[in-house]
């Protein structure tokens, strides 16, 4: 894969569900009642619950990961929030490389649904090292521990004392 400035990444489609909203809201552990209760958040002058910051900061995330691929490292999410997402509505996310250089990309997001932008932002991503002249990809691609030289040893481990 190559990355230029001015590439546009394909459009991701998201329906916003009450499961979506109600499920990242607590996967969050944002509890605020207006992310699951819909009469106390009528109450608090919303037609409806609506989607918090932190699953929508997860959806630009996964947009572009999804596109760059597995070892793509996401470096800054900067994202400013609009147009609530309601249920029933669907956001659409779409994107364009503004910057590469040194190994990075920088990505310009925005995500519309029926009201206007519900979020704007920049995203600097690290390129894998599969994408032609961005540098490398961090050392440590597995999730075996690391062991330090200094106190490593080829006899048996320490047993508990």
């Amino acid at each position: 894969m190559t990355v230029r400035t001015g590439d546009e990444l394909p459009p991701l489609r998201i329906p916003i569900t009450r499961t979506l909203i109600v499920a990242g809201a607590l996967a969050s552990r944002d509890y605020q009642d207006v992310h699951h209760d819909a009469e106390a958040a009528k109450e608090k002058g919303s037609p409806d619950i609506f989607m918090n910051i932190l699953t929508t900061n997860g959806l630009v995330g996964r947009y572009i990961t999804d596109h760059f691929g597995p070892l793509a490292r996401l470096r800054k999410v900067a994202i400013r929030l609009g147009a609530p997402n309601y249920p029933g509505d669907e956001m659409v996310l779409t994107g364009q490389v503004t910057s590469v250089a040194g190994g990075t990309a920088e990505v310009a997001v925005i995500g519309k649904n029926g009201i206007g932008h519900h979020v704007t932002g920049t995203v600097t991503v690290q390129l894998p090292r599969d994408v032609p002249g961005t540098g490398e990809v961090p050392m440590r691609t597995t999730d075996a521990p690391r062991t330090n030289p200094i106190t490593a040893s080829s006899t048996t481990p320490d047993t508990p004392r």
